[in-house]
Parts: C-alpha cells; structure tokens; sequence
C-alpha cells in the first residue's frame, strides 16, 4: 500500500508541475529568426568575367546569348523549370540523357544565358561531363584545369570559375578526367556542393551531367540534385531508350520533364510566333 500510495503522490506532483505557468522565455529568444544573408556580392563579383568571342555565338547554336525571338524555346523551358523549382522548393537541377549527342550542353548553355537575364535570380552552372570539354568547347574557353581538380582541392573554385554579367557562374571542364565517377560520388563531391552553396547563395544550380547510358559517372551523384531534366533527340533518340533512361533516373532523382531537342517543326504550329500576339 506504501508504495501505492508513493506512486500516486508522485503522479499528482508531476502533474501540478505540468499545470504552473512556465517562465517567459527571454527577449533574445523571442526574437524572429534573422533573414537569409543572399552572400556578399563582393564573393560574386571576385570571380573572374568570361570573355565570349562574338563569331561563336551563332556557330555554336548559343541562340540565347542576345535574347529576343530566337531564345523563345530556352525562355520557355527555363520559366517552366523555374515553376517547378519554386513550387517544390528545389535548387539543384541536373540535365542529362539516355546517350551523348543529345544537345545537353547546348541546352545547359543556353538555359544559363536565359537565366541570366533573370536579374533577381544568381545561377551557378557546373559541367560535370568530366570525360570531356564539354561546356569549354561550346563557349570557346580555354584553361588548365577541370572540376575534377576543384573537388579535390587542386584548385580553388573562385579562381577556376569564370562569371557572365552578376548572376552566373560557370564551372568548365578544360582537361579530361580519367576517373570521373569515383569523383562524383566521392564525400568530397558533396562537400563540395554544400560549400558551395554555403558561399555563393545561388537559387538555381545546373548540372551537366553525364549520359545515363554510355558510364556510370552520374549514376551515383544523380542522388545529391533534387530533380533532373531528360534531354531527348528528335529522330534519333527512340522511345526504348528514352523509356529506359527515364526509368533509370526515376530511381536517383526526381524527373523534372523530358525535353525533345533538335525537334523541326513549322512555325507556329506549337503556339504563337514571336512578336505576333
């Protein structure tokens, strides 16, 4: 009975402690959470300004550089990648494809530059096709170094990166890289990419990333971004691949779409002409 009568003793007084008003918390707690610092615009304006040879431009399919009519089809995809990316409160983003000559880095280069007149959005841009030049050869740069050596702490990124106007930073691939897929799913890939963002405060990242089919370089790093966009070549991609390819990524990330490039078609046959409505 002794201990009965103990045991209810202790249940009343744990009760009545539950019941007295608690202390006020203190002003300093009180206090809403300070705003997010969007980072110094000093550590942007660091990184050095990408010089882009006029006579490329064209020859290189960047259709989006100068804006106007022949960027609609990027400007439309990059403001439907972007509802997605608000809605589902993602930033990372990867473009690849079921094989190589798809036209990803083409359309990963032409996404940034549509981007770019985003002026309230910062955009980093990084290749990781490291087999190959890849971004480099479409802009025409030229360098000594490659992602793979900023991962692994060759170099800094501020000094390998090159900047288009104040919101875009690119990360090039100027040498081949042997062993790109242990890399890219290496910790130091991902430290990489949280240091990164911890830098630069970007809103949107891009990702050139490997095809799906010809290595498994991004099989393992597809699990680091929070959606991925399936570039498909009218005419040459067939269904099968797409199919498999969509499948295969479906179970890294999520999908943000598939994406028909090289697709001819008459114009206006798929909405309005430019400057017509």
């Amino acid at each position: 009975m002794d201990r009965l009568q103990q045991a209810i003793q202790k249940a009343r007084e744990e009760r009545n402690s539950r019941q007295q008003p608690q202390p006020a918390p203190s002003a300093e707690v009180q206090q809403p959470p300070a705003p997010q610092d969007r980072g110094d615009e000093d550590v942007w304006l660091a990184v050095p300004e990408i010089k882009i040879d006029q006579r490329h431009i064209s020859r290189n399919r960047l259709l989006s550089f100068h804006g106007g009519a022949d960027a609609t089809p990027y400007d439309m995809l990059r403001t439907k990648m972007l509802q997605q990316i608000l809605s589902n409160k993602w930033r990372r983003v990867a473009l690849t494809s079921p094989y190589s000559g798809c036209g990803k880095s083409t359309t990963t280069a032409n996404l940034a530059f549509s981007l770019g007149r985003q002026e309230d959005l910062r955009t980093i841009v990084i290749d990781f096709d490291m087999r190959r030049r890849g971004l480099a050869e479409i802009l025409k740069q030229t360098g000594n170094h490659s992602m793979a050596d900023v991962i692994q702490g060759v170099v800094p990124f501020h000094e390998h990166a090159l900047r288009y106007g104040k919101n875009v930073i690119f990360g090039l691939n100027y040498t081949p890289t042997r062993n790109p897929a242990e890399i890219l799913q290496s910790r130091r890939a991902i430290e990489f990419l949280e240091q990164l963002e911890a830098d630069y405060k970007p809103d949107v990242i891009l990702f050139d990333t490997p095809p799906l089919m010809m290595s498994d370089d991004s099989h393992g790093f597809l699990r680091n971004v929070d959606c991925a966009l399936l570039l498909a070549a009218a005419e040459e991609t067939s269904i099968d691949h797409i199919d498999v390819a969509e499948q295969q990524l479906a179970e890294l990330t999520s999908v943000m779409g598939i994406v028909l490039n090289k697709c001819r078609y008459i114009s206006g046959t798929f909405g309005n002409e430019y400057g017509s409505y």
